[in-house]
């Protein structure tokens, strides 16, 4: 199996009440019996993604375990708070550097952006809870080992956190089609929060419209946009060679 998992009901249990890292918990459909019921009642207690799938989907993922109805997603390493960011930049002096992947699901392309953030210097990245591909062991191998370096936070709303961000002095730049200017013509130094969006949607319309200002990639080819990472890496770059710039 691709990711980390942990199942069986005590072992589950005891990962919860552990505090490891839980990207998800999948249960089986229907049941809601005896120890079950309170790994589900503690799983959505501590504000974790609880999903319903068929037995089947559980005997694939658990490949021969015995899972006894619950299967919990593990990250390869501990989430941090979003404070947590905030005060690394802080205690190394440097205006916050931070990047947000709004809704991107290939781990492939969240592992690139990880090795790419860790050499350009980002303090922190931030996923969604929902809808955006967690840390997993496929990320984890994909970011060539950058995901022990990069603290990444998972977030619950994203308009909000952009506000709250907003309100703590960061720019919110988003990475959109829609930007008035070319990447490399707008002013991106200082306190900055990058918002990436996936390929196939690009960022949400509520998510463009938290943002201060949009920036665009220009493209003269017939591919209409560029892989995720590929963009985020040349934003991401752009951001530190402005960021180096002597005043």
């Amino acid at each position: 199996m691709a990711d980390d998992y942990v199942a069986g009901r005590n072992s589950v249990m005891e990962a919860l009440k552990g505090g490891r890292t839980i990207n998800k918990l999948l249960v089986s459909k229907g049941e809601r019996q005896g120890s079950l019921k309170e790994i589900v009642g503690l799983a959505r207690a501590k504000g974790l993604v609880v999903q319903e799938v068929e037995q089947g989907k559980l005997d694939s993922l658990a490949e021969g375990v015995r899972h006894q109805g619950v299967v919990a997603m593990v990250a390869p390493v501990a989430y941090v708070e979003l404070e947590d960011i905030l005060a690394k930049a802080k205690q190394q002096g440097e205006p916050p550097f931070l990047v947000l992947l709004d809704e991107i699901e290939d781990p492939h392309n969240v592992g690139a952006i990880l090795r790419t953030a860790e050499a350009a210097g980002v303090h922190g990245v931030l996923i969604p809870k929902r809808r955006s591909c967690p840390l997993s062991a496929t990320v984890a191998k994909t970011s060539a080992g950058a995901v022990e370096y990069v603290p990444v936070a998972r977030i619950g709303n994203v308009a909000q956190t952009l506000e709250r961000l907003k309100k703590a002095g960061l720019w919110v730049i988003g990475a959109d089609m829609d930007g008035q200017k070319s990447y490399y013509q707008a002013d991106l130094k200082g306190p900055v929060l990058l918002v990436v969006g996936s390929e196939g949607r690009g960022l949400s319309r509520l998510t463009k419209e938290a943002c201060d200002f949009l920036v665009k990639i220009p493209m003269v080819g017939k591919v209409s946009s560029l892989n995720a990472s590929v963009a985020c890496s040349l934003l991401l770059y752009e951001i530190f060679r402005q960021r180096e710039e002597k005043v």
